[in-house]
């Protein structure tokens, strides 16, 4: 998922209309989480918002745990099976819901994407350059 549109929703949708959730789930065999991508996606989206990721983020819910605050960003985890990595970020309002999601079937795309980027870069200026800068979403 391009983080690029994550930035710029998070950046459209006021924190205090729009929820914001992400949900990520992963094979059985993972031992982070919630993992680096979805965190990148919630330090992204804070970015956009112009707030600190720390200072808003919900790791886990559990009991009773009251409203919830305006300008929370919710983590959910699952893990199970032989799953490559799904991640989802949710902005939900009263009556409406927009979804950014990316779901890897294989393992290859990584490749592809490594491949894409090793050509993108190759004659460029020496620099830090990253997946937003080969997809063209620093622009």
């Amino acid at each position: 998922m391009a983080v690029g549109l994550v930035e710029r929703a998070a950046r459209a949708l006021d924190p205090d209309d729009w929820d914001l959730e992400i949900v990520e789930a992963h094979h059985r065999h993972k031992i982070d989480a919630p993992s680096g991508t979805a965190l990148i996606l919630g330090q992204t989206a804070a970015g956009g918002r112009g707030i600190d990721l720390e200072t808003v983020a919900r790791r886990a819910r559990d009991g009773v745990i009251g409203a919830r605050p305006a300008g929370e960003i919710g983590f959910a985890v699952m893990r199970g099976g032989s799953i490559i990595g799904e991640h989802s970020v949710s902005f939900c309002a009263e009556g409406e819901t927009v979804r950014l999601s990316h779901a890897a079937g294989d393992r290859v795309m990584f490749a592809r994407g490594a491949i894409a980027a090793a050509l993108w870069v190759a004659g460029r200026p020496p620099g830090e350059y990253d997946m937003r800068d080969v997809l063209g979403l620093n622009t």
